[in-house]
Formats: C-alpha cells, structure tokens, sequence
C-alpha cells in the first residue's frame, strides 16, 4: 500500500463537474474537422444549409458557454483506473456521482433522468445516476472520459444476434438498415458506432465505446477498415441526409470494435451519436 497514489475525492468530483460542462459546450475537434471534410461532399442547398448551421451552432455553444442541444443526455464514463490509486474517502462511482450532480447544476444543463424507468418515472433532478463502464489498468493514474448520450441517438440504437453464416453481408445489411429506419430521429449526419462479436451485452458496450475513437479514424485491422468504409457508403447512398431532410451524407463516420465470440453465435449492436458527437476527457 505504501506506492499506491491517494487521489483527493474532491478532486475527482471538481474535474468530472468540469467535464459536464466542457461535454455539452464545446464541439470536439475531431467531430468540427470531420464535418468540414464530409460538408465538401453535400450538394445539396439545404443539406449544406444545415451545416452552416452546425458551425455557427458550435461557435455560439463555445462563445457563451450554452448546450450545443437542449438534450444534455445521460452521463455516460468510461473510465481507466489504475491498479496503484487510492481515494482519500468515499468510492470512485460516489466521486463521479456527485461531480455529475455538481456539473449538470452549475453549468445550467437540463436534467433528464427519471429515477424508475417504468412506473414512477419522477426526475431525479441532477441528472444522476450516471453510467461507469470502468476498467482496472496497470499504473497510478486515471483517465475519465464522459460521453453524454441524448435519448434521439440512444433510442435508435439496436443489437441483433446474427447467425455465424450471415457474415460479412449480414452485418452490412444490417448497419444500413438500421441507420435508413432511423431517419431524422437521430439528427443526423450520425457517427455509427458498431461492436461486433462478444456475447450480446459485450458487443452493446462495444458499440458505444467505438464512438470514442476520433471521428473518422479507421481500424487499425484493413480489414475491419475496409468494412467501415463500405458501410458508410452505402448509408450515404441512402439518400436520409442531414437531419432526414435528404442529402449525401447521412453519416460521419462508421466506427467498428470486435471481440472474440461463440463459435455458434455473431452479436452486432449499433449506437449512434448525432452530428454532435459530443465527447470529453481528463486524466488525473
């Protein structure tokens, strides 16, 4: 115990509040740089209209310090820890909690969960509980990244445990599909996260985690880049366009991540982000 590293609670709580409020003001710059790209391909008057409106949107959001979107989304972490750190008090999930309470007060963003989701259904009014996907690593250091998600985006997400013989064609299909049934809901152009493989609550985590890569990178496997390239064709080909309203570019970016799986199973799960993508991080 003696090399561990004592993080002060207060500590974690004043920089997680600061990342509420970074997350839902500021555009990341890998999502900006990806729309100036992709906003070179619509042709579109309306569809280069809205975005126009996405830059001039972000500008505002930074300038003043106001939401990007009304829906400031569920706090979601995804969170390393390391094996040698300690807390002076309390947990690392309480830490989080209360800096997500603090952040969604003091930078005036809208509360949006509900404490039971079938019966009660009564606000919690400060935005908690969050989500913590956390993962141990080896070190003394830790690395907080929060992703808000809006209920447009996560309510178009989808998962579908596909047979081993539908391979490639299958996931493919399904991408599109998925991505054409959900239209305008979520304010696309989307960035497509995808996990693929796992057993069915793994390849959901995966997709969500997929988001986190900066806009636009592809796999580091070709083959798996390959296969993002060909998916993102075909949805801009769709036709669904920014904001459902037509277009070329209905997504951003196709962003997969796999994971060993059953030899009698193949889990795809897909979740989008709006144009927005929003996304921040810390590391302490």
């Amino acid at each position: 115990m003696n090399d561990c590293r004592i993080i002060p609670f207060e500590t974690i709580v004043s920089a997680v509040a600061e990342l509420c409020g970074k997350a839902a003001c500021d555009l990341p710059p890998d999502v900006l740089d990806r729309l100036k790209v992709m906003e070179k391909q619509e042709t579109g008057e309306l569809a280069a209209d809205f975005f126009r409106q996405y830059f001039e949107n972000a500008r505002i959001a930074g300038a003043e310090r106001m939401a990007l979107c009304q829906d400031t989304g569920f706090a979601v972490y995804f969170i390393e820890l390391g094996d040698r750190v300690r807390l002076d008090r309390g947990t690392l999930s309480e830490a989080v909690a209360a800096g997500t309470a603090r952040g969604y007060e003091t930078h005036f963003l809208r509360k949006s969960i509900v404490d039971d989701p079938l019966f009660d259904r009564r606000n919690t009014k400060n935005n908690t509980p969050p989500v913590i996907h956390l993962e141990l690593v080896p070190g003394d250091g830790l690395r907080i990244v929060l992703a808000p998600k809006g209920g447009g985006s996560e309510n178009m997400s989808a998962i579908r445990m596909l047979k081993p013989s539908d391979g490639r064609k299958g996931v493919v299909e399904f991408a599109v599909e998925t991505v054409r049934n959900a239209g305008g809901n979520p304010c696309p152009p989307t960035v497509v996260g995808m996990g693929i493989g796992g057993t069915f609550e793994k390849a959901a985590y995966l997709a969500k985690k997929a988001l986190l890569r900066k806009t636009g990178e592809p796999h580091p496997d070709p083959r798996y880049a390959e296969l993002e390239a060909e998916i993102l064709e075909k949805i801009n080909a769709t036709g669904v366009g920014p904001q459902g309203l037509g277009g070329v570019v209905t997504s951003l970016a196709v962003h997969i991540e796999y994971f060993p799986c059953h030899i009698a199973s193949l889990p795809v799960a897909i979740n989008l982000n709006c144009h927005a993508a929003r996304h921040a991080e810390v590391t302490l």
